[in-house]
């Protein structure tokens, strides 16, 4: 008995089309006007434009002809020739995310669809507005360019915009979303004007990006709480930010030799510099100029203690090079150094090089002011001499209590959580005494021991983040600190007004690189812990990024 075949557009029609509809490609098809020819026909399978078919599996040839299976090619590439990357669902919405973001667009799965109870879908300028308000105060926070696109990718999905594309520059936020093929694009932008660090505040806007990728915000409560986040203070006083820079810099001093008279020395240099920080900062001039007043007072506190040290208390010589070196530690921009890094390494060249320039700006603004105060002592004949500054503690608890107060200092002046603090500084003194018995115990190059080092930071930071559902700069940015090459950086700026350009050469140079050994060995942590992580359910863990492979 034959089967009939229906004709009225029902579920067994007579051509292909009533069995499959047409695509959004289909739709949106080219028309050519009239006096135009139709383009040519695709060419027949196996050509160099279309890939040949992939061969019938054993089972499904069996019974068919053995001759129409034999004269196919093989695929252009084996399944086994491009990495698989998996997108585990019980994963943290960071690693899901920035796991798309490192697959070509045609390869990225649409999000998971959850149950709306709105007949109208979701408002998509709204979405896309909230979006790039929640992507501003992370990238004005200072986090990388791959993890501010991460974030906004999470809130899209989240609110069901499967086709958005963000775009993140150093001062510049975009996103686009287009329906479907056949659809206008809806484009948002956002400019970022002013930064800050506040890592209270970033912690809360991660807290409310989980909320919102675990669908358990609506989009008019996570307005409500962006406007809150918006509206608080910050957790420490004025006055205890300025404490802070004088602790910073007093413990970066006996880091480098300094005894106490040279902690009080460095601290006052420091608060100095940060209350005429801020007051170049109330009167409106530019970022270059606030760090040219920072940096003068620790320079004229070091000269001051070479000229007139001997006539304190207890008299003796004190070590100006350490008072000198303190200062540089409390504003060398380590922050946006290892984020410059972290860009470029990850993909975001322009945002990098936009990141490394403000460093650079930073940097010699720095080099400015403590050059010309260097420059006044020399012609005062201060003694100034960078071999006495060599000369650390040969006590090792000194150097640890040093650097853990050094990091607590610097997770204060970062704004960070007060239930972080512990935790900061701990990892900072984790990071000294790995790099104290590499360089000090095993001989090894410091540059070497200053990555392993900051390697195990970004290590631990990112294992922090996760288990906490939080950034990893808290954890990172202040561990960091006495990694810092604050002595190395002097002693180039002091050869230069000794007129010894080789040796200041050679001395920055060395700076440099322990500065990009440091936010290397931060990225390189973060990369292992994140490749190593496994979850429940989640099959094998990202094998690779193919965001700049050649195939």
């Amino acid at each position: 008995m034959t089967e009939s075949k229906r004709t009225d557009g029902g579920a067994l029609g007579t051509s292909p089309q009533d069995a499959k509809p047409d695509s959004d490609e289909a739709h949106s098809a080219f028309s050519p006007p009239l006096g135009v020819p139709l383009p040519p026909a695709p060419e027949p399978e196996g050509s160099a434009f279309l890939p040949p078919t992939l061969p019938a599996s054993p089972v499904a040839s069996r019974g068919a002809n053995s001759t129409t299976g034999s004269h196919r090619l093989p695929a252009f590439t084996p399944p086994e020739g491009i990495p698989v990357v998996r997108l585990p669902s019980d994963a943290p919405w960071q690693d899901r995310m920035r796991t798309m973001l490192r697959m070509p667009v045609a390869e990225r799965p649409a999000p998971e669809r959850i149950a709306r109870t709105e007949s109208g879908g979701p408002a998509v300028p709204r979405v896309l507005d909230l979006t790039l308000r929640i992507g501003e105060l992370l990238l004005a926070g200072g986090e990388g360019a791959e993890d501010v696109e991460a974030a906004m990718f999470g809130v899209a999905h989240a609110y069901g915009l499967d086709r958005v594309e963000p775009t993140v520059t150093f001062t510049l936020l975009a996103i686009t979303h287009q329906p479907s093929l056949v659809d206008d694009p809806v484009t948002a932008s956002r400019t970022v004007r002013r930064r800050g660090t506040d890592y209270t505040r970033l912690s809360a806007v991660f807290r409310l990006i989980d909320d919102i990728t675990a669908h358990e915000a609506t989009l008019e409560d996570a307005y409500g709480r962006l406007a809150e986040i918006r509206r608080n203070r910050h957790p420490y006083p004025g006055w205890l930010l300025t404490l802070g820079a004088g602790v910073l810099a007093g413990a970066a001093s006996m880091l480098v030799g300094g005894g106490p008279t040279v902690f009080v020395a460095a601290a006052l240099g420091a608060m100095l510099g940060d209350r005429l920080a801020w007051l170049c900062a109330g009167r409106g001039l530019p970022e270059f100029y606030q760090f040219v007043a920072a940096a003068m007072p620790a320079a004229a506190m070091g000269v001051l203690m070479n000229l007139y040290g001997s006539y304190l208390p207890g008299g003796g010589h004190v070590q100006s090079s350490a008072v000198i070196t303190g200062g540089l530690y409390a504003l060398i921009p380590g922050r946006a150094l290892v984020a410059g890094v972290q860009d470029g390494l990850t993909g975001f060249y322009i945002t990098a090089s936009a990141r490394l320039l403000e460093v650079m700006y930073l940097i010699v603004g720095i080099v400015f002011g403590v050059t010309m105060v260097l420059y006044v002592g020399v012609s005062l004949h201060a003694q100034l001499n960078p071999d006495e500054a060599l000369h650390t503690y040969q006590n090792a608890p000194v150097q640890l209590v040093a650097a853990m107060t050094l990091t607590l200092a610097f997770a204060v002046l970062l704004q960070c959580e007060r239930s972080v603090l512990p935790i900061v500084t701990l990892n900072g003194g984790v990071a000294w005494v790995v790099y104290g018995a590499l360089h000090y115990q095993a001989s090894l190059s410091p540059i070497a021991a200053t990555a392993i080092a900051a390697g195990l930071v970004g290590l631990f930071g990112q294992l922090l983040s996760r288990y906490r559902f939080a950034s990893a700069l808290p954890y990172v940015t202040a561990a960091i600190g006495p990694l810092l090459p604050g002595s190395a950086t002097y002693f180039g700026l002091l050869a230069f007004t000794q007129g010894k350009q080789d040796l200041g050469v050679a001395s920055l140079a060395k700076a440099a690189a322990l500065a990009l050994a440091v936010a290397i060995g931060v990225n390189l942590g973060g990369e292992v812990a994140r490749m190593v992580i496994r979850f429940p359910g989640g099959g094998p863990a990202r094998r690779a990024a193919k965001r700049t492979r050649g195939f």
